[in-house]
């Protein structure tokens, strides 16, 4: 039984429940007594949040990112918590790691700092879908406070989801890339997280709708590091490939000096397309197409939703937003 449960069973607000539990004069003596029946009635011990609801008395966030790191996970912490900041509330930092017991773990330890909402950032976190029963820990976490995940979302009450449509964006990527005359596209990953298999589906809708075979020896998992994808590639990877979608920005780079290594010309011979229009893109020579996936916009969406919350209002569950494709010397339109 949380806020939003009482608030639902009395026929307020969630901001009304807070005041009720505040004793605050801006509510009437007879909604009082009907909002405490109902929260005697159930049993319901109020929370940190449901105190500060609407009062301006948050004052703590914690954040749980698999690998700060990773370029798109720390500029979604960045992000976070410099707005956060500017409105007066401090954030934790807890790296979970991409083991699922210990994601579990790190929601469970920065659950134990009192926090007052949490962060989720990345895909990850989803496992295999919103509905994965791998994600109960998610669902029994927003029991007490407020959850926010970043690309991602859980199904579930008090749990909101920002996400950018990763399958449309990485499908107008590939579409580039056959417009170009590509016909060997191979697609460079180097994790099975819910938004690699997601780009997945897009790669194979491109390759689909352009009548292309869809050749399982074009799917290339690589190790994370810049040299470490190249020295993947110099080893492994197919001759006849004359163009490369990369999950992420890090392996397009390593994808990049592979080229330069084996004396292939880009993009005249080979286009190359990476994702999260990170610093990396434009840290390399050529500089890199590549698809940005609105890591920005989807913090802004979780914040506003969270300053929503404190005002009373209830956001949407889940909100879409599109990629936009940057291109750049990697490729030749």
């Amino acid at each position: 039984m949380n806020i939003y449960d009482i608030a639902k069973l009395a026929g307020v607000s969630i901001a009304t429940v807070s005041r009720v539990v505040n004793d605050s004069p801006l509510v009437s003596e007879k909604t009082k007594a009907k909002v405490r029946k109902v929260m005697e009635e159930n049993n319901y011990t109020p929370n940190v949040f449901a105190r500060g609801l609407g009062l301006g008395t948050m004052k703590t966030i914690g954040i749980v990112c698999p690998d700060v790191a990773d370029a798109y996970m720390a500029q979604g912490v960045a992000f976070i918590e410099r707005n956060l900041r500017e409105s007066g509330y401090d954030c934790i930092l807890q790296c979970s790691g991409k083991n699922p017991e210990d994601a579990k773990a790190a929601v469970t330890n920065i659950l134990n700092k009192k926090i007052d909402a949490l962060f989720l950032i990345g895909s990850f976190y989803m496992f295999n879908g919103d509905n994965d029963p791998n994600t109960d820990y998610i669902r029994e976490a927003a029991k007490n406070v407020p959850v926010f995940l970043i690309n991602g979302y859980v199904e579930g009450q008090n749990i909101y989801g920002a996400l950018c449509d990763d399958k449309a964006a990485v499908e107008q990527a590939v579409n580039l890339l056959i417009s170009e005359g590509r016909k060997h596209i191979l697609f460079l990953y180097n994790t099975d997280s819910h938004s690699s298999r997601l780009k997945r589906e897009g790669y194979i809708e491109a390759l689909n709708a352009a009548g292309l075979p869809v050749d399982e020896n074009l799917f290339f998992f690589a190790r994370p590091g810049i040299e470490d994808v190249k020295r993947d590639l110099l080893m492994t990877c197919p001759k006849e490939v004359d163009g490369i979608f990369a999950t992420n920005d890090r392996l397009a780079a390593g994808a990049l000096k592979y080229a330069r290594e084996t004396g292939i010309s880009v993009p005249e011979d080979l286009s190359i397309i990476g994702y999260d229009n990170s610093e990396i893109a434009i840290s390399c020579e050529p500089e890199l197409t590549s698809v940005d996936s609105m890591c920005e916009t989807l913090c802004r969406i979780n914040i506003d939703s969270l300053l929503g919350l404190l005002h009373g209002s209830v956001p949407d569950a889940k909100t879409y937003t599109k990629g936009i494709l940057v291109r750049r010397a990697s490729t030749k339109l």
